[in-house]
């Protein structure tokens, strides 16, 4: 069987690329499998894909690349142009042109290909809009369902039902999906992020440091996060926190720990290509999401055995931390229960050991074999 994923940018880092990645080198050994990358910034990923999968991208944006005759002027006059296709409510809108979109419905329209996975909203439509007949078309939400806007979400409404089926994070998205398509032939299922195999380090939960990790950008809650630090460090100013990623408010969040004092507790640690190193090197993991569509990050953090403390936001934590086994969750929007949260795992040692053992064990559950099987299971089901 040959199986491909499209994605957004393969060349950056994040949760949706490093599950998708994960996922398709566990699948190579058995299929064959290609990551088609919508768009290139890089000559090589940020992130470690398997030597089996084919990646290979559809418009280059590094400076030195240029677009093949005869495309080339055509390239040229609609990279000017803004999107026709792809909703402007979507959230890599402005990532998308109507070059974009022209090499987009070509590539869809040939691929030749036995199962499609799209892996965010506007290139479900896509999908739905465009793939061959002959494909089958399966869209992955990696957002929770209420995080769309209304104007995409009626995108969804009109062009889910044209897809095979929508793989969701959470079981509570499934139901949704299910409610929405319930007279569509569209088949949803549940199937959550996997843990690639390997050896990992493991936190000996003794350095006080707290770490965060994700893009920079408002869904993260990074601003909540440092205003319930400050209160940490005030009875704890010789716990830091450590946070990794990059994105567009990054600034703001450094102006906002300096107005907070924190300068000497605070470091932004910038991208990293090995998480659970660091995470090895932390004893909390601190989620301060808006919303979380899964929440790769804390599988990734119990796999090294590092508890985490983070708002019962929509929808994933709460569907992968158990509270009091392997970790804390607290009223989302809370600050002061964040800090409350966090100082209670700072100064209950016995208890945090506790549940950085339990988390080793939940992690279990996540092992990309396993994840994968599930995903062999939903293509037999559509193929037959």
């Amino acid at each position: 069987m040959k199986i491909s994923f499209l994605i957004l940018n393969a060349y950056g880092m994040g949760g949706t690329i490093r599950a998708t990645f994960d996922l398709a080198t566990e699948l190579s050994d058995r299929h064959e499998v290609e990551v088609i990358s919508v768009f290139q910034h890089a000559d090589r990923p940020f992130l470690p894909l398997g030597p089996r999968v084919r990646l290979r991208s559809l418009v280059d944006l590094r400076p030195e690349a240029k677009v093949r005759w005869p495309y080339r002027k055509r390239a040229e006059r609609l990279s000017r142009e803004p999107s026709a296709l792809i909703h402007p409510e979507e959230r890599a809108y402005t990532s998308f042109t109507a070059w974009s979109d022209d090499v987009l419905r070509r590539e869809l329209g040939r691929l030749r290909t036995d199962v499609l996975v799209t892996t965010r909203a506007g290139l479900n439509v896509m999908a739905a809009r465009f793939a061959r007949r002959k494909v089958i078309t399966i869209g992955q939400e990696h957002l929770h369902f209420e995080a769309h806007k209304p104007g995409i979400f009626e995108e969804i409404r009109q062009w889910y039902p044209k897809l095979d089926a929508v793989v969701t994070l959470t079981e509570a998205d499934e139901r949704d999906y299910r409610t929405m398509l319930e007279r569509a032939g569209t088949e949803v299922f549940t199937i959550g992020n996997g843990l690639a195999g390997g050896p990992r380090p493991r936190s000996k939960q003794e350095n006080r440091i707290i770490l965060a990790a994700g893009r920079l950008v408002p869904v993260k809650g990074y601003d909540r996060l440092l205003k319930a630090f400050a209160r940490v460090a005030e009875v704890r100013p010789d716990w830091r926190l450590r946070i990794y990623g990059e994105g567009r408010v990054s600034d703001k969040l450094v102006k906002l720990a300096v107005k907070l004092r924190l300068h000497n507790n605070v470091t932004f640690m910038g991208p990293t290509g090995d998480i659970e190193g660091e995470l090895a090197k932390a004893s909390i993991h601190a989620v301060s999401s808006r919303f979380e569509g899964f929440g790769m990050t804390i599988i990734e953090a119990f796999a090294c055995g590092v508890p985490v403390v983070s708002f019962d936001c929509p929808r994933g934590p709460r569907e992968i931390i158990t509270p009091g086994h392997d970790g804390l969750l607290v009223p989302p929007d809370d600050v002061d229960a964040l800090a409350e949260g966090l100082l209670r795992m700072i100064d209950n040692e016995e208890e945090r050991h506790r549940m950085a053992a339990n988390a080793l064990q939940t992690a279990r559950g996540y092992d990309i074999s396993m994840i994968a099987d599930r995903w062999e299971d939903a293509f037999s089901e559509l193929v037959s």
